[in-house]
């Protein structure tokens, strides 16, 4: 089982990137997803989710009307837009799924299987 990220790279303020996620060995089809990342210096902080029948959608308040949490169950993949980025947007991102079917968006650390992170630098 794998979850690998791209995507990241670095950015002008104002800028957009789009981050992905191949999951391998485990169907995305009713599992909750989320975003999530890690500054130097600080904890790792939940990004955005998606609950496990995708209906249910959340992000954290700094990036609310930026970022956009999506996944295609076909290709088993996670993506997340993040438009008009800033500064303080970067860091370490992410992904990760939950073991149980039909589980809850949350942005709390609650998950089984995490990808490597891919990094995001927002610079001039």
């Amino acid at each position: 089982l794998q979850l690998v990220e791209s995507g990241g790279g670095l950015v002008h303020p104002g800028g957009s990137l789009r981050l992905s996620c191949t999951v391998s060995g485990l169907t995305l089809s009713a599992r909750a997803i989320g975003w999530f990342r890690q500054a130097p210096g600080k904890e790792r902080e939940g990004v955005s989710c998606m609950s496990g029948t995708g209906d249910v959608t959340n992000y954290t308040d700094s990036v609310k009307g930026r970022f956009t949490i999506s996944r295609d169950v076909a290709t088993s993949t996670l993506y997340l837009q993040m438009n008009s980025l800033k500064p303080e947007d970067t860091a370490v991102y992410y992904c990760a799924a939950q073991r149980l079917l039909f589980g809850k968006c949350t942005m709390n650390v609650e998950y089984d299987y995490w990808g490597q992170g891919t990094q995001v630098t927002v610079s001039l």
